[in-house]
């Protein structure tokens, strides 16, 4: 719950900060000098590349949770809390990359099951490979739906 009020104070502060940003480029979109009105045309893109960012970050953290449940509900939810770890907390590396080498065979096996894909991008997450990670997520949030 923690998680959601702080980010509903950051987008609501985003919010202002869009409303604030969007006001200045209307401002030097009336001005009706070529620069004002190129530069309006500029930053009135900030807004809209922000709102278009904090969406579909937010959607992609709602369909990750959704699945998540599904997953929790079934008993399939990845656990890793059997794999050493490093004093940082950290998976073990050697330990990270044996189970990334399972999840992978399981997708090998089964290409078109989501399941399989949320424990792979898991896999690539305990392995610190984040952008992958997200990757492999947006995968099976696609063979989701």
């Amino acid at each position: 719950m923690k998680v959601r009020v702080t980010v509903g104070v950051l987008i609501a502060a985003l919010a202002v900060y869009f409303v604030l940003l969007t006001g200045r480029a209307l401002a030097l979109l009336q001005t009706g000098e070529v620069v004002g009105v190129l530069l309006g045309v500029g930053v009135l893109i900030l807004p809209l590349l922000g709102v278009w960012l904090v969406y579909s970050n937010l959607r992609f953290g709602w369909e990750t949770e959704k699945m998540a449940r599904e997953l929790d509900a079934d008993g399939l939810l990845p656990d890793v809390s059997h794999l050493p770890r490093r004093p940082s907390g950290r998976v073990d590396r050697d330990a990270a990359d044996e189970w990334f080498e399972e999840r992978r065979a399981e997708v090998e096996a089964s290409p078109d099951d989501w399941r399989v894909w949320f424990r792979l991008a898991y896999a690539y997450d305990i392995a610190g490979d984040r952008g992958r990670a997200r990757e492999t997520m947006r995968k099976a949030i696609e063979l989701h739906a």
